[in-house]
C-alpha cells in the first residue's frame, strides 16, 4: 500500500531535466498569488529520479514545464547543498492547476550577485561548471532561474579517447561579467537541438534554471536543467 500524503505543494515547475531513467523537475512553491522557495520533488530512489508514472495526471499526461502542479508529499528531504528536497507520495497522481504566463515566469527570477555558488573548477569541455565536493557542502542551496548574457546552445561530439564520441548539448552564456559553459539537460529542448545540426545557436529573450547535481568522483555538477523561452508558454512540449 502506498504511503498516505502527509502534505501538499503547489509548484511552478521550472525544470523537467533527464536524470538516469526518469526526470529531475524542480519549481517555485506558489502561495496564494506570491511566488515562494524553490522545491525539488524527489522520490525515494537511491538517485531520487522522479518515473514518468509518477509525474502523471489522472488525465493520462505528464508534468511539463511552466505548469502548476500540485504534488502530494511525504517528506522534507534535505541534502547537504540540495537544501529544496521533498519526497512525494508516489502511488498519488499529481494535478495540473494551471499554466504559467511569461510574465510569472519573469517574477521568479533569482537575484543572482557575483558567481553562480563557487567558479575556478572547469571540466575538459566545459566552463565553471563545477564544484569541489568539499566547497559543495558548504552550500544550501541548488536551484536557480536566471535571466543570461550572449546566450548560446552549442551541438557537438564530445568523447571519443576512452569510447566512442557522442553528441552533446550545451549552453555557452556570461551572467555578471563571468562566463560558463554547462550541459544543458532539458529533455525537451535537448532532443530539439539533437535533431539539427551540428553548430552554434544564438539564444535571445531566454531564461535558464540553473541546477548543482549530486556529488559525483568528487564534484558538484552545475547544469542547465531548463531553457525556457516565451514560445514555451501553453506548450507540452515534453
Amino acid at each position: 500500500m502506498p504511503k498516505e500524503p502527509k502534505y501538499t505543494k503547489t509548484i511552478l515547475c521550472l525544470a523537467n531535466s533527464r536524470k538516469m531513467s526518469g526526470r529531475c523537475l524542480a519549481g517555485k512553491e506558489i502561495e496564494g498569488d506570491k511566488i515562494g522557495q524553490w522545491i525539488r520533488p524527489v522520490s525515494a530512489r537511491p538517485h531520487e529520479e522522479i518515473s514518468e508514472e509518477e509525474r502523471r495526471y489522472e488525465d493520462g499526461h505528464t508534468a511539463s514545464l511552466l505548469d502548476i502542479v500540485l504534488i502530494p508529499m511525504l517528506e522534507p528531504r534535505p541534502g547537504t547543498f540540495q537544501s529544496e528536497n521533498h519526497v512525494i507520495a508516489d502511488g498519488y497522481y499529481w494535478e495540473k492547476k494551471a499554466s504559467a504566463g511569461w510574465a510569472q515566469v519573469v517574477e521568479a527570477i533569482d537575484n543572482v550577485k557575483g558567481s553562480l555558488w563557487v567558479n575556478g573548477s572547469s571540466t575538459y569541455n566545459g566552463q565553471n561548471d563545477q564544484v569541489p565536493e568539499l566547497e559543495a557542502v558548504k552550500l544550501r542551496g541548488s536551484l536557480l532561474l536566471v535571466k543570461p548574457s550572449n546566450l548560446t546552445i552549442l551541438v557537438a561530439p564530445e568523447g571519443g579517447v576512452y569510447a566512442p564520441a557522442k553528441r552533446r548539448v550545451r549552453a555557452e552564456f556570461s551572467l555578471n561579467g563571468l562566463h560558463y559553459n554547462f550541459v544543458l539537460t532539458d529533455a525537451a529542448m535537448e532532443r530539439k537541438f539533437l535533431r539539427g545540426a551540428n553548430g552554434s545557436f544564438p539564444v535571445n529573450d531566454a531564461l535558464l534554471c540553473i541546477s548543482l547535481g549530486e556529488v559525483f568522483q568528487g564534484h558538484a555538477y552545475k547544469l542547465a536543467a531548463a531553457l525556457i523561452t516565451p514560445d514555451r508558454v501553453g506548450q507540452n512540449d515534453d
